[in-house]
């Protein structure tokens, strides 16, 4: 499960395509009991500049959540040559 963990205006502006807008500070183990456990979540934000993925990997692993990090965040993405998705829905 891809999660991007910035604020809703920037997942709006543009995220990973099949991404899913949670920021860090709603990561909760009652909302992420939506998710069967053992469900890999990949955590991101706006690039190196940013800690949001890493609060959020600290987050889900404090819950015993099994987490990686998208090194790069957003920028990285654009940087491999990769395009965003734009808009409000859940891709």
């Amino acid at each position: 499960m891809l999660l991007d963990v910035r604020g809703p205006a920037a997942f709006a502006h543009g995220h990973v395509l099949g991404a899913i807008n949670l920021p860090d500070g709603k990561i909760t183990e009652r909302r992420m009991a939506d998710w069967p456990e053992g469900t890999l979540f990949v955590v991101y934000c706006a690039g190196p500049h940013c800690n949001g993925a890493d609060r959020a990997a600290l987050r889900l692993v404090r819950i015993g959540r099994p987490v990686k990090l998208m090194i790069g965040g957003v920028m990285g993405w654009i940087d491999e040559g990769s395009t965003l998705a734009s808009g409000n829905g859940q891709d």
